[in-house]
């Protein structure tokens, strides 16, 4: 018997191949998948990603756990589709309110064997064939349950990530959502923005060809999944509206400096970032060895 049973992963993409990787190389689950491509799934097969590929989502139902690994527009779909049961569901939506009322609209309440969740952790690339059984090692993944969630749901769904190298914080559904709007939502935004504009110059090719280190390391989240972020700023609006706000501003606030030839409130705010960002990765650093 394998320590978390059977497995059904819903959407069979980076995060859902990688959660299936990771769980079959250490042994800790059989795993099955359905995805609305089949390609996906042969994929997944061919890669010994998976164990077995389902013929339908309802056929996820017969899983000890089931994890949703659909964009959030897409779970009340899908869960109209399986059938309830008192199987262990959690999910990876990068936006938890509005896939905690998607869950609702689904089966009319939130269940108490549902543990909302959000692995912190990704890359440019997407689908099955990016799987890493290792994606998740030293990363964070954040459970945001309810008042209703049961203790031994939220157990388990902690233990199975740990199993797969990840460090476990919870918090409330809102606190996500605001944090990620800063942290993420924000940066791939910003990404998506410089990457369109750049594109859109007649030496658009001169541009890219000489960019610098800086310029691929920052614009490379631009190359991640264009479905994924359109829902990702579709249900988290509130949020991510006050960060860019406040970051158009701080862009105003730059243009007016560089056109007055204030060198030293320039230097004075790029001090006072690199200071923060540089506390920032003495933190993540403790944090990873510690």
């Amino acid at each position: 018997m394998t320590e978390f049973g059977s497995v059904a992963i819903v959407g069979l993409g980076l995060i859902g191949g990688s959660i299936a990787a990771g769980l079959k190389q250490r042994g800790l689950a059989t795993v099955s998948a359905w995805d609305k491509d089949p390609a996906s799934l042969e994929a997944g097969l061919q890669a010994s990603v998976i164990d077995t590929a389902l013929n339908s989502a309802a056929a996820a139902a017969e899983a000890d756990i089931l994890i949703l690994c659909v964009p959030v527009q897409s779970v009340a779909q899908v869960l109209t589709e399986i059938p309830a049961s008192d199987q262990l569901i959690t999910d990876v939506g990068s936006v938890k309110a509005a896939l905690i009322a998607a869950v609702r609209q689904a089966r009319g309440e939130v269940p108490g064997n549902f543990v909302p969740g959000h692995p912190i952790a990704g890359s440019e690339k997407h689908g099955v064939t990016a799987a890493n059984p290792d994606l998740f090692e030293q990363h964070r993944v954040l459970l945001t349950p309810l008042a209703e969630t049961e203790p031994a749901a939220v157990q388990t769904v902690r233990l199975l990530w740990q199993a797969l190298g990840a460090e476990v914080t919870e918090m409330s559904p809102q606190h996500h959502d605001d944090v990620l709007a800063q942290t993420s939502h924000l940066p791939h935004l910003a990404a998506f923005a410089l990457v369109d504009v750049l594109c859109q110059g007649g030496d658009s090719l001169e541009v890219f060809q000489y960019a610098a280190g800086g310029f691929r390391d920052f614009s490379r989240i631009a190359a991640s999944d264009p479905t994924m972020w359109r829902d990702v700023f579709l249900t988290n609006q509130e949020p991510v509206l006050a960060t860019l706000d406040q970051y158009i501003a701080e862009l105003g606030a730059l243009r007016d400096l560089v056109a007055a030839g204030d060198g030293d409130q320039l230097k004075a705010i790029f001090e006072r970032a690199k200071a923060a960002r540089d506390h920032f990765a003495d933190l993540d650093e403790a944090r990873r060895n510690g």
